[in-house]
């Protein structure tokens, strides 16, 4: 069964780091790409990063430069370093899963398989 467990958030300052992880089971990340995304109360689910089966990454340019998406194929699991955290990153975070030859997308809708999300909040 293809599964996805998020992890590694918490409450943090504003200015901190945190790297979530998400851990794949029941599939290898040789033949899917993975995003992560997030969603605020009130607020449709955004897209954030995704790296492709080979490694590529895409970020969007809200996360560019403080959000770096990494992938350890020997452990199944992709990982969303964290820094410079703002109040306004507070959301729940979530990483998915879609089978994709090429490349990858960080819009939601192209998703398929969710993890149950991790909760980020930032503040002092």
């Amino acid at each position: 069964q293809l599964q996805l467990v998020e992890s590694g958030g918490g409450l943090v300052q504003p200015g901190g780091s945190l790297r979530l992880s998400c851990a794949a089971s029941g599939f290898t990340l040789d033949s899917y790409a993975i995003g992560w995304f997030r969603q605020a109360p009130g607020k449709e689910r955004e897209g954030l990063s995704c790296v492709s089966r080979t490694g590529q990454t895409l970020n969007r340019d809200a996360v560019k430069g403080r959000f770096t998406i990494s992938k350890d194929a020997a452990k199944n699991t992709v990982y969303l370093q964290m820094k410079s955290l703002k109040p306004e990153d507070t959301a729940v975070y979530y990483c998915a899963a879609e089978r994709r030859s090429v490349g990858c997308t960080t819009y939601p809708g192209a998703y398929n398989k969710w993890g149950q999300g991790t909760q980020v909040a930032v503040s002092s």
